[in-house]
């Protein structure tokens, strides 16, 4: 889970895991996942679902809940959950529109849908790269559904952060900031671009930081 994954997480969706109810984690990364983590609630029953053969869990595989053969057919019953929870997974899912009918079915009534995905991050396989996802695009497939669309909106939550070290600091869309960059790399950016900003002729030179755009979406399975 990237930092913005995260901040979007803990801002917005983290508030509707109450006690004693029961979540499946779609793709977690690491196990426990850096989201159960996030919510550390011993009364929330959390189960994962993942292929196999995933790259981001690795030795921990046999600690998956459920095993896939198909990212369209979960071996779970339906009206299952609370809370279906997926972070950077629909992107790479080939056909989201029957995707996200079997995280429905498996979701309760009354349930919730909870979906991150990235805007800004570049291709990038896991094995296949397909979407960039808006709100409007995530409107079209509540209505597809048939399910409440919630929220959802998308921003970088990683430019609070930068702002508190340089409130003048330029951004541009990519990916995390403090993604394969050290600390020590982002503060010696920072104290650069304060130090040129005192010289007319060098702020040209500004170095912009790269950060993350991501979707957070919400979507309820609505008692007919």
């Amino acid at each position: 889970m990237h930092l913005n994954s995260e901040l979007l997480f803990k801002r917005y969706g983290a508030l509707h895991f109450k006690d004693n109810i029961k979540v499946l984690e779609i793709g977690p990364a690491g196990l426990p996942s850096a989201f159960q983590k996030v919510i550390n609630n011993p009364t929330i029953v959390w189960h994962t679902i993942d292929f196999a053969d995933t790259t981001f869990i690795n030795s921990s595989v046999n600690n998956l809940t459920y095993r896939l053969t198909s990212p369209y057919s979960f071996p779970i019953d339906a009206d299952s959950y609370d809370i279906v929870l997926s972070g950077q997974v629909i992107e790479h899912v080939e056909k989201i529109w029957v995707w996200l009918e079997e995280l429905k079915r498996v979701t309760k009534k009354n349930g919730l849908i909870i979906t991150i995905n990235p805007v800004s991050w570049p291709y990038h396989e896991a094995p296949i790269d397909c979407w960039r996802i808006f709100p409007s695009g995530m409107d079209a497939l509540a209505n597809h559904l048939n399910v409440k669309k919630e929220f959802s909106l998308f921003e970088s939550l990683e430019i609070e952060q930068l702002l508190r070290k340089d409130p003048l600091c330029k951004t541009i869309p990519g990916r995390s900031y403090n993604y394969e960059v050290s600390d020590d790399k982002i503060n010696s950016i920072v104290r650069w671009n304060k130090t040129i900003r005192r010289i007319p002729y060098l702020r040209r030179f500004e170095i912009p930081i790269e950060v993350s755009y991501d979707m957070i979406s919400i979507l309820r399975k609505e008692i007919n």
